[in-house]
């Protein structure tokens, strides 16, 4: 996301308001937000992003959080369903990236009707996506 400029990522909102109602989006966007609705599944996708590009083994995944392999499995094809991370087979073992284009496309779908789509009034939080400044989340709040 860091490569995006503004005049892009505005553009992406642009569109993606003329489309936000469309059915479509409103399922993938639903699949995705119920993905995350679930604590392990966010901690897996908060883990998988920490560790772009490289990935990481679903083994190590489950260790990381202390999942039983199986389970971790699970949670992992209910994110691939909703477009949130992809696994690249390695050997005998699979590998799990962040789906960095399917955060982005949500990031997106959420922002569309940002300030009735006037870019300038969501100026911060789209200088902060164009610039992949996450500084300010570095610490979740609880």
């Amino acid at each position: 996301m860091a490569n995006l400029t503004h005049a892009d990522l505005s553009a992406n909102v642009a569109n993606e308001a003329q489309g936000a109602t469309d059915s479509s989006s409103a399922v993938r966007a639903v699949a995705a937000f119920a993905a995350l609705g679930q604590p392990t599944r966010l901690a897996i996708l908060r883990l998988l992003v920490g560790h772009e590009p490289c990935g990481v083994s679903v083994g190590d995944i489950a260790q990381s959080l202390n999942c039983p392999q199986n389970t971790t499995s699970g949670h992992l094809a209910i994110l691939a369903r909703a477009q949130l991370v992809h696994g690249d087979r390695k050997g005998r073992s699979v590998v799990y990236c962040a789906d960095l284009d399917g955060v982005r496309w949500l990031v997106d779908y959420l922002l569309a009707d940002c300030c009735h789509g006037d870019p300038a009034a969501c100026a911060r939080v789209l200088a902060d996506i164009c610039s992949g400044d996450c500084t300010h989340l570095s610490k979740p709040q609880a």
